[in-house]
């Protein structure tokens, strides 16, 4: 019998994990949406389920037979609506980039039994499964990832549109930057310490604006003594810092009117993973490079394509076995544990989502 997976959102994201994980499981897609529910079930066999996931209730009538949940909301629900997960004592995925530490739930997840991955989406996701593969095969350094998706043709800082959740888009922009020097977390403003960086990728010379964010998260934790110089910067078309600062200077929307992105927008997303350090004595640097269009057959954005189809291979780890840690699981530890990042770069592989990897 095929294993049932409930998906909680069908936002941007919610849709395409909904719609990859109906090829080989019994999936239903719950969401207070009705009208992306009836989209989503149009083009994919996915059940639906009318829900309103800030109802611990509703939410958990909506798992009850759940072997596996996935929670795909926004960010400012994650926290709750993962511990309403676990207090159901059901495995999950979890991609909602909420701003509390997911540890404090993990005494919980323990008394209940449960696998609990949590941040399992692009980057934080695949950033971490990297630095956990490789923090016990080579003496790392340094490590640092820079990520960002853009819109191609809209190059001028006024003409941002965001690739995923407007909102957790401006979390971005306001929560505190953490990064590791010399062993010492070091806090910084957001937007803080720019620098101007240029890819080849795709086909495509593209010149960018990278600038601090806090997206480390449970690496700080779990990284802790073992890579002594960590930094994450957000990837955008140069004056977009000079943009968001004014808006917060002037009071304006928090969520500007304009940040309303369609489906058929032509856009990329862009992945630098660096690592140095040495292996054997001898110094080593490796970095993986991922670049990803908009999918015009499927009408998924890359963006999206990139965050869910990691976490889909997240799922596919639990529920074949080659994942079985109990507790709260921060990605690297997903790294760490043999035949789960080469599983996962696979599936990613199946799914035209490919990282190019250099090693020097």
């Amino acid at each position: 019998m095929s294993k049932k997976v409930v998906v909680l959102g069908a936002g941007r994201v919610g849709k395409v994990i909904a719609a990859d994980l109906s090829k080989d499981f019994d999936v239903t897609s719950a969401d207070v949406n009705a009208e992306a529910l009836a989209k989503l079930a149009a083009r994919f066999p996915v059940k639906t389920r009318v829900t309103d996931l800030g109802d611990a209730k509703a939410v958990g009538a909506a798992i009850a037979d759940a072997d596996l949940v996935v929670c795909a909301v926004p960010g400012f629900m994650g926290f709750e609506t993962l511990k309403t997960i676990i207090e159901n004592g059901k495995n999950v995925v979890d991609i909602s980039f909420f701003g509390e530490d997911a540890l404090l739930l993990d005494a919980l997840a323990k008394e209940k039994g449960v696998i609990a991955t949590v941040d399992c989406g692009l980057a934080p996701g695949n950033s971490d499964f990297i630095a956990g593969y490789y923090v016990d095969k080579m003496q790392i350094e340094d490590f640092e990832f820079l990520v960002g998706g853009l819109h191609f043709g809209r190059t001028g800082p006024n003409g941002y549109l965001p690739t995923f959740s407007p909102v957790d888009v401006w979390e971005e922009y306001i929560r505190p930057a953490r990064y590791v020097r010399e062993g010492k977390v070091i806090t910084m403003p957001a937007l803080s310490e720019p620098e101007i960086v240029e890819y080849n990728v795709g086909g495509h010379h593209l010149v960018l604006e990278a600038f601090n964010t806090d997206g480390l998260r449970s690496l700080i934790t779990t990284m802790e003594g073992r890579i002594p110089n960590m930094k994450e910067k957000t990837l955008r078309y140069p004056g977009h810092i000079a943009y968001i600062e004014e808006l917060k200077r002037t009071g304006k929307p928090w969520v500007p009117d304009t940040w309303k992105p369609g489906d058929d927008e032509s856009e990329y997303t862009l992945l630098r993973i660096n690592l140095t350090g040495k292996q054997n004595g001898a110094a080593k640097k490796i970095s993986y490079t991922l670049f990803a269009e908009y999918d015009k057959e499927n009408q998924f954005s890359s963006m999206s394509r990139t965050t869910g189809h990691t976490c889909t291979g997240v799922v596919r780890c639990v529920l074949d076995g080659t994942f079985t840690r109990k507790g709260i699981s921060p990605p690297s530890y997903i790294g760490e544990a043999p035949g789960c990042l080469e599983s996962i770069l696979k599936h990613l592989n199946a799914r035209n989502i490919v990282f190019e990897r250099e090693e020097s």
